[in-house]
């Protein structure tokens, strides 16, 4: 069973950078697309991009275009979320998600980020 757990998450200021990672606890996530989702109290949860399971292909939301990079390491076990130019509307806890057809979804447990001066 695959375990995601999240970590990167913490206070900035406004124009400041966070790098989050996912990282796999029991497999690889070699099979998985990987997402990044956030939430703030009150709202949805919003999509905010995802990286492919093959080719690693990096798809973003408007939102976080050209401010925000997925990337992952060699060894398929971490996807990062980059995250520059933060402003206080990216304060949010941070969700990673792994979900491929005909496998189970799994969720990390999130971390909050908060963007303040």
């Amino acid at each position: 069973q695959l375990q995601l757990v999240e970590s990167g998450g913490g206070l900035v200021q406004p124009g400041g950078s966070l790098k989050l990672s996912c990282t796999a606890s029991s497999a690889t996530l070699s099979d998985y697309p990987i997402a990044w989702f956030r939430q703030s109290p009150g709202q949805e949860r919003e999509g905010l991009g995802c990286i492919s399971s093959n080719d690693r292909f990096t798809y973003y939301a408007n939102s976080v275009k050209g401010r925000f990079t997925i990337s992952t390491d060699n060894a398929q076990i971490t996807v990062y979320l980059q995250m520059n130019s933060l402003k206080p509307e990216d304060t949010a806890v941070y969700y990673c998600n792994a979900d491929a057809i005909g496998l189970p979804t799994y969720w990390g447990q999130g971390t909050q980020v908060t963007v303040s001066s």
